[in-house]
């Protein structure tokens, strides 16, 4: 023989069967399910995280500065990358500019760094400025688009 044991049984147990939901209790067990989703209170959002009130004045301020050469603010323009605001208010923007040989490469990220420094809850800025990926013209929001003519 070749390693094998057969054994002979008069019978085998019938497996239970699948238990089926009727519509009614499908029904049921997704209205709890919707129920309880729908009390749920919102978390609080931290104050910088996006929709905190120290992320929101960040952003502000930062569409408060304009580039010189166009009339769009950074922002918008699409020259800010991230924005992370930690807890303890320590702000930090990564930003390009346009090109590097821009006129302002030196005095704008001073001007990003002074400005959202000055924001109500951030205790330190730090500007990081990146050229990777380098900044083109479809990173700009349609308000950008619509007032530069692009629309």
């Amino acid at each position: 023989m070749s390693g094998f044991e057969v054994e002979q049984v008069d019978s085998v147990p019938t497996p239970p069967k699948a238990r089926v939901e009727t519509a009614a209790e499908t029904f049921e067990r997704k209205r709890d399910y919707l129920d309880g989703f729908l009390k749920q209170q919102p978390q609080g959002t931290s104050s910088g995280e996006p929709g905190g009130e120290t992320y929101e004045a960040v952003v502000a301020a930062l569409k408060d500065i304009y580039d010189p050469e166009i009339p769009v603010n950074i922002y918008d323009l699409g020259l800010i990358y991230g924005v992370d605001v930690t807890a303890d208010g320590h702000a930090v923007i990564t930003m390009t500019l346009t090109t590097p040989h821009c006129p302002v490469a030196e005095s704008m990220p001073a001007e990003v760094e002074l400005r959202v420094g000055a924001v109500p809850g951030v205790g330190s800025a730090e500007v990081n400025l990146v050229w990777d990926p380098a900044w083109d013209p479809s990173k700009m929001s349609d308000e950008a688009r619509l007032e530069m003519g692009m629309l």
